[in-house]
């Protein structure tokens, strides 16, 4: 199959969030058309069951019925990545093998918590690509969320003892000075090239270009301004790429707050019409009066703000 993830990926995998009911329950239409709205604003590529994608809250047969769901709708016309961390290899590797026979393009791996040595990590992922076989794996640099530090050594490491590890989700903070280094030390004699998007909510995304990233996997609930802002870098704009990615700035700043960002970023797509309920998960956030005015007035000022552009 062409659609799989390789090390030459580049644009925009939206990192997609999971729509539940007022219930809870998964709501499989509103699925529906967020695939069909990201799909519109031009993206390269889909990740599901992300951290942001509440996949920690999903019960196994929950996530492959979703994934199962997504990739079906998208249909080959971009990979579908899909987040199969997890604390069991076996089911790591039940739901990567479910996903892959259903169309998926690759798999997305962190390291678990507690990997807190390189010779840990590197047995860790040795058994992940024994377990996952042959499926490319998109490796996630987190330590935020992972607590585990992974060095630009073991990055390379990696991607040479194993051949499946095609990609980096780069979200290390401060990280550009990592990105620089791993761009400039792979494709260089006998370590293969790897393709590098981004995540931190794109807080960086210009600089991250900048540094020679390929795009961004990460989650905004404008990924139309994600998608112009790589297409513009990667056609030599570099400074139109920066105005635009400045303009939805407020906005950026706002979705990143931490323990808020994921309610803010459902609240946004219901009210532009792509999911219906911005119910998360318990336990999980939930906005309040004050926020939603806020919110109101923030959404105000970036159409002022686009109108003003065009």
């Amino acid at each position: 199959m062409s659609n799989l993830i390789h090390r030459n990926s580049d644009g925009v995998f939206i990192i997609a969030a999971t729509p539940f009911d007022e219930s809870g329950a998964i709501d499989f239409d509103s699925a529906d058309k967020m695939v069909d709205f990201y799909l519109e604003t031009g993206v390269s590529g889909l990740t599901i069951l992300g951290i942001m994608g509440e996949a920690p809250k999903m019960a196994g047969d929950e996530a492959e019925s979703f994934a199962r769901h997504v990739i079906k709708r998208v249909n080959g016309r971009v990979p579908v990545v899909v987040g199969v961390s997890a604390a069991g290899l076996d089911n790591m590797a039940r739901l990567s093998a479910a996903s892959m026979d259903a169309g998926a393009g690759g798999v997305m791996v962190a390291p678990q918590p507690g990997m807190i040595t390189e010779a840990k990590l590197k047995s860790y992922m040795a058994q992940v690509c024994e377990a996952v076989g042959e499926t490319p794996i998109c490796f996630q640099d987190y330590p935020q969320t992972t607590g585990v530090q992974v060095s630009v050594e073991t990055i390379i490491g990696l991607t040479v003892d194993h051949p499946q590890i095609v990609m980096l989700k780069h979200e290390d903070w401060p990280g550009l000075t990592k990105l620089s280094r791993v761009r400039a030390e792979t494709d260089t004699g006998d370590v293969p090239r790897m393709s590098i998007l981004t995540g931190n909510s794109a807080l960086f995304l210009a600089q991250e270009m900048q540094r020679g990233a390929d795009g961004a996997m990460t989650g905004f609930a404008y990924p139309e301004m994600l998608v112009q802002v790589v297409a513009r870098h990667q056609a030599g704009d570099v400074d139109g790429a920066e105005d635009l990615f400045d303009a939805y700035l407020p906005m950026v700043r706002y979705e990143q707050q931490l323990g808020l960002g994921l309610a803010i970023r459902k609240e946004v797509l219901r009210r532009r019409g792509v999911i219906a309920s911005s119910k998360v998960r318990a336990p999980g956030p939930a906005m309040n009066a004050r926020d939603m005015e806020e919110l109101t007035r923030l959404m105000s000022r970036l159409d002022k703000r686009l109108k003003e552009l065009s």
